[in-house]
């Protein structure tokens, strides 16, 4: 029963709100449209879980293995860091989720586009196969990403771009100009999780050797670059409500900026940058809510 309670706490259950953001959004904008499938939108959410899941067990090993994850490190205990999981256990575990991963992938490419979509069929399977690699390659490996500042880029990419566009083409079989703002809103918040996580970890990080944007920009500037990764998704919102505004309710999104606005006052405010912490699931929900309400706000 304790081992069982210790992979959920490995799992991370509190990163899964964030992964599904761009999920719920795409799908609030198929069914805007008349594009909405039951079965695409469960499989569409286990399958950005199994990815997720798979990414923290895999930055858990990575860092676990690497020593990253040392007594300097801020934040929740890590499974290999504790040594109640052995690297061998947390790789079996890896190699599981993967085959997870895979038939999950391979079920929800199957069921939106079938035969009768065969390009689209070939340029899903190899996002997958993309986000089962980015999965593990952001801190395992010797050219780890995630060690050479690059983790910003790719959850802008798959967290934002691919999770938000890439949901709404399972959905409607083509591109839609409407996913654009709100695929790069979501995409600038997740990579601002990133970065407060980043920020947080500067100090055991920069001693560890792995150059994060944070430990690249230092203290001072990694702070004006997550002010303007949140502002502008705030912009990019902002933008996305007026330029297709039907009626007041579409702007109920705004709720959402009230905790965002009070992040970035409390990040402006603590001068220890360890003691973000709190702050990491705060705003991982905040996101979480505004891709919800961004999404109601469309249908209303």
């Amino acid at each position: 029963m304790k081992k069982s309670l210790l992979w959920i706490s490995t799992m991370r259950l509190r990163t899964l709100p964030l992964s599904v953001s761009g999920i719920i959004l795409a799908t609030c904008m198929a069914v805007y449209n008349g594009y909405f499938e039951w079965t695409i939108f469960i499989l569409a959410i286990l399958t950005t879980l199994s990815f997720q899941i798979l990414s923290n067990l895999a930055n858990d090993y990575g860092d676990g293995v690497k020593g990253t994850d040392n007594e300097d490190r801020i934040g929740p205990v890590r499974a290999i860091q504790s040594g109640k999981i052995t690297p061998d256990e947390m790789f079996n575990a890896i190699r599981i989720n993967i085959l997870i991963s895979i038939g999950l992938s391979f079920l929800l490419i199957f069921t939106a586009f079938g035969v009768k979509y065969f390009f689209l069929t070939i340029l899903f399977f190899f996002l997958g196969i993309a986000s089962i690699v980015a999965a593990l390659r952001y801190t395992i490996g010797n050219r780890a990403y995630g060690y050479r500042a690059l983790g910003d880029f790719f959850v802008f990419i798959f967290f934002g771009l691919t999770s938000v566009i890439g949901c709404y083409v399972l959905y409607a079989k083509t591109l839609d100009h409407v996913v654009f703002l709100p695929a790069c809103t979501i995409g600038l918040l997740s990579v601002a999780v990133l970065n407060l996580n980043n920020m947080r970890d500067l100090s055991s990080d920069e001693q560890a050797g792995k150059i994060t944007m944070a430990v690249k920009l230092g203290a001072n500037k990694v702070k004006a670059y997550h002010y303007i990764l949140i502002i502008l998704a705030i912009v990019f919102s902002g933008l996305f409500g007026i330029l297709y505004y039907t009626s007041i309710l579409n702007l109920i999104f705004v709720v959402a900026y009230i905790p965002l606005i009070i992040h970035l006052k409390t990040v402006r405010k603590t001068r220890d940058l360890q003691l973000l912490d709190p702050e990491l699931k705060k705003l991982a929900l905040s996101t979480f809510l505004l891709a919800l309400l961004m999404g109601i706000g469309h249908l209303l």
